[in-house]
């Protein structure tokens, strides 16, 4: 993999690239061009071919394009997606466990547990209630916390899991959550999606 800087904006398309990719790969074809790529996702061929361009090992060929199974080990690569990272879930709620129950990261993240403050969802097997959190993220290492709390409650459980020894969060609250610089933080604005989502369907014309 070649070792260059990739912005955010790079690295928010690359998984979309990978899921294409492996898609194809499920069809038996053994390469595939930029210009393919940029068709399915209905982006620019030279944006692509310049994404690709930072994490491929061997550049594409006219005519041949890229070898796919050489583009997955890259792409997995550099989304360090050849280890699975252990995971907790704070906040039970329905999006809480539709996260928990996901199937799609079983690749890279194992979701060990999930806590909530209604004991009436915890059943000591994957919930558990809220005040053994703490203990079991520095007893089970865990690196990466996600929240599915309120925005009001957020910030409370964000301390509590950088306390524990939690690196990263994956924050589902509409709130921004205030973290020391060594902390890595992705929030995911549901409402923001909404309205850009809206926005979109407004300037088809619909």
């Amino acid at each position: 993999m070649k070792k260059e800087y990739i912005s955010q904006a790079t690295l928010k398309r690359l998984p979309q690239y990978l899921r294409i990719i492996k898609d194809k790969k499920n069809e038996d074809v053994k390469n595939i061009s930029s210009t393919e790529i940029a068709t399915i996702l209905r982006l620019n061929p030279i944006q692509v071919r310049k994404d690709l361009a930072l994490v491929s090992r061997a550049d594409g060929k006219p005519g041949v394009g890229f070898n796919i199974q050489e583009l997955i080990q890259d792409l997995e690569e550099v989304l360090n997606l050849n280890n699975i990272t252990d995971a907790v879930i704070v906040g039970a709620g329905k999006l809480g466990q539709a996260l928990l129950n996901y199937n799609g990261f079983e690749n890279n993240l194992n979701i060990l547990k999930a806590f909530d403050n209604d004991k009436n969802k915890c059943d000591n097997k994957r919930i558990y209630f809220i005040d053994e959190m703490e203990t079991q993220i520095i007893e089970n290492n865990v690196q990466i916390g996600i929240i599915t709390v309120p925005k009001e409650n957020a910030q409370n459980v964000c301390d509590i899991m950088i306390k524990s020894g939690i690196k990263a969060i994956w924050n589902f609250a509409p709130i921004n959550l205030k973290v020391p610089e060594n902390i890595a933080v992705k929030n995911e604005d549901l409402s923001t999606s909404l309205v850009i989502l809206l926005k979109k369907l407004k300037e088809k014309g619909v």
